[in-house]
């Protein structure tokens, strides 16, 4: 995708977080086959990449789901949390549409539709790293200044991988 090679979806990261104020510190970094891989290479553990999963309501509607690199989402509890009985993840053309983002780059800033953000309540007061809008960056963010920012609600959502 164009965003990709202009680094449009990075500039759209960027001027969200300043938009609201958000300090992010975003580094380049070599491809990675795996989080674990990824988590490597910046030097932090796997629990310290947060995954913005873009998660599909039954209305057709969107929100995102913010979960350690170590956890995985737990279904019964975001869906009671949201209070429905239908939650899935889109093909990656779906959540392309929904965000404007490639898997692999997601994140809710920046993000061409301003959908719901639930978080892992375990990403909660430290530094984390998550997308930043392109493939070979990441964004190093305050969690709890991101939620703030994004008015996430923060709840438990997740379970052990």
């Amino acid at each position: 995708m164009a965003d990709a090679v202009t680094g449009a979806g990075r500039d759209r990261f960027l001027a969200d977080a300043a938009a609201r104020g958000l300090q992010v510190d975003v580094v380049e970094r070599p491809a990675a086959k795996s989080l674990e891989e990824a988590a490597g290479i910046l030097g932090i553990t796997p629990a310290d990449i947060v995954k913005s999963l873009v998660v599909k309501h039954k209305d057709g509607s969107f929100l995102f789901a913010l979960i350690p690199g170590d956890r995985q989402i737990s279904w019964p509890k975001l869906r009671s949390l949201v209070g429905v009985n239908k939650l899935s993840l889109p093909p990656a053309d779906v959540a392309l549409d929904a965000t404007g983002y490639e898997r692999g780059t997601i994140t809710p800033l920046g993000s061409t539709n301003s959908w719901p953000v639930y978080a892992d309540a375990t990403i909660t007061g430290r530094r984390i790293s998550m997308g930043a809008g392109a493939h070979g960056y990441s964004a190093f963010v305050d969690a709890d200044a991101l939620t703030g920012a994004l008015g996430a609600v923060v709840a438990d959502i997740s379970d052990p991988a």
